[in-house]
């Protein structure tokens, strides 16, 4: 009788499991966040192959993961963007699988411009104040640059490219290239260390600023105020090709030239030698053409006047100065004999001095450690060559057994449509509409009744 009457203060459990507890969560976030404007700036924006977008929303002090479903993203007046400040409204919503919560956006509206545009654009505005975009201070080009200096990566397709068209166009430039970091830390002071080589050296004749496309955090190197500054000191003239055709930098406005890439700054640069000897036959053309034509008018002149002493008169001048001319050629044929005959001394001296270096003994036993190793490398990739088509062999096996082919030799069939969307449920479709049907042997179109 006493044990019934004994009370116990313990209090009651309440056990839920991970998913019955993220669905409570789920259902109470829905009903309080059903419909919220959150504003922040947009980082790290990554586009799935299903068409959705995911990135993060942060302030000062805190950030916020979001998606915007493919659904959704067809009606934004514009894209995400890295760096850009908006308004996004959406519902709050938990990802069970992982316990998070994330904004399910169904609306962007922009709110200004982020943290790095801003000071794009009061940079922008400072220089230009200062008159640094000025285009009475940008200086031409040469047109037959001889020497090139190159700022950019060492490494890289740009350099490539650019080394690739400037040896295609004019070859026998000579090119000299400063390495320097184009992305991250201290590249604003790599550059700049480069730019100030070239204007100090006096080597190069033109000088390009060159880096790959890449975001606006990747391009921040030239946007610098050290950057600009630097190309606004330079004693050479600067060429500006940074990132895409659509790509706009400050280095871009302080320059003397803007490329649109950097293939196009190595075309910009330099002319073809084709051109060059095109528009030297066009100028012998027109100058012989104009010659002919004043000494016709002049031998007109003459026969009417018929002043038969100044013909004499201009017959003994141009005789005089063919004269002078046979001279100076006489002249310049004895010095070029004399030229080359002392090349030709000093070549038979530097052959006499080297056949006293006789580097074949070296040579061999260079050759002989060259062949060894050669042949202990190919030995060594005969052995990876053949394990890795051991493992090969098999792992091809497995995947012809899955291969989807090989559902359609049993008589199944893929339907898409004509964005080539895959059709699996026939509400997908209407009367009318053209379809793409693939079957073992091929493909062919047809029309849904």
């Amino acid at each position: 009788m006493m044990e019934q009457m004994l009370l116990s203060w313990e209090p009651e459990r309440k056990l839920f499991t991970v998913s019955e507890l993220n669905a409570r969560i789920r259902g109470l976030l829905d009903r309080e966040f059903a419909d919220v404007w959150v504003a922040g700036e947009i980082s790290g924006v990554r586009l799935a192959a299903s068409g959705h977008y995911y990135f993060t929303l942060k302030d000062e002090e805190a950030q916020l993961r979001c998606v915007c479903f493919r659904a959704s993203a067809r009606f934004l007046r514009f894209k995400p963007q890295d760096g850009v400040a908006v308004l996004a409204r959406g519902r709050i919503d938990v990802y069970e699988v992982r316990g998070e919560y994330q904004l399910l956006v169904e609306a962007i509206e922009p709110q200004g411009y982020g943290a790095l545009q801003v000071a794009f654009e009061q940079l922008k505005k400072k220089l230009a104040a200062e008159g640094l975009f000025d285009p009475g201070r940008k200086r031409p080009l040469p047109k037959f640059p001889r020497r090139i200096g190159l700022v950019t990566s060492r490494t890289g397709a740009v350099i490539q490219d650019m080394l690739q068209i400037l040896c295609r166009r004019f070859a026998g430039l000579h090119i000299r290239l400063y390495p320097a970091l184009v992305q991250g830390e201290g590249s604003a002071e790599s550059v700049c260390r480069g730019i100030r080589y070239f204007s100090e050296s006096g080597w190069a004749d033109v000088l390009i600023v060159a880096r790959g496309g890449g975001s606006l955090e990747d391009l921040w190197t030239f946007n610098e105020e050290a950057v600009a500054r630097a190309i606004a000191a330079s004693a050479v003239p600067v060429v500006s090709a940074v990132g895409h055709e659509t790509d706009f930098t400050i280095a871009d406005f302080v320059a003397d030239l803007r490329a649109p890439t950097p293939s196009a700054a190595a075309e910009l640069a330099v002319c073809t030698r084709e051109q060059v000897e095109e528009q030297l036959a066009a100028y012998a053309h027109r100058l012989e053409h104009g010659v002919r034509y004043r000494l016709s008018v002049a031998a007109r002149r003459l026969h009417e006047q018929a002043v038969d002493r100044a013909r004499s008169v201009v017959h003994r001048a141009l005789g005089r100065a063919l004269q002078r001319v046979d001279e100076c050629d006489y002249l310049l044929r004895e010095r070029l004999r004399g030229h080359l005959r002392r090349r030709r001394e000093r070549l038979n001296d530097l052959e006499a001095r080297l056949r006293h270096l006789d580097l074949r003994l070296r040579f061999s036993e260079v050759r002989r450690r060259l062949d060894a190793a050669t042949r202990a490398a190919e030995q060594r990739l005969r052995l990876l060559l053949a394990r890795a088509h051991g493992r090969l062999d098999p792992l091809a096996g497995q995947l012809e057994q899955l291969s989807p082919l090989r559902v359609l030799d049993r008589g199944y069939a893929i339907v898409r449509d004509r964005a080539g969307k895959v059709i699996k449920d026939p509400g997908e479709v209407s009367a009318g509409d053209r379809l793409r049907v693939r079957v073992s042997k091929g493909e062919f179109d047809a029309e849904a009744r």
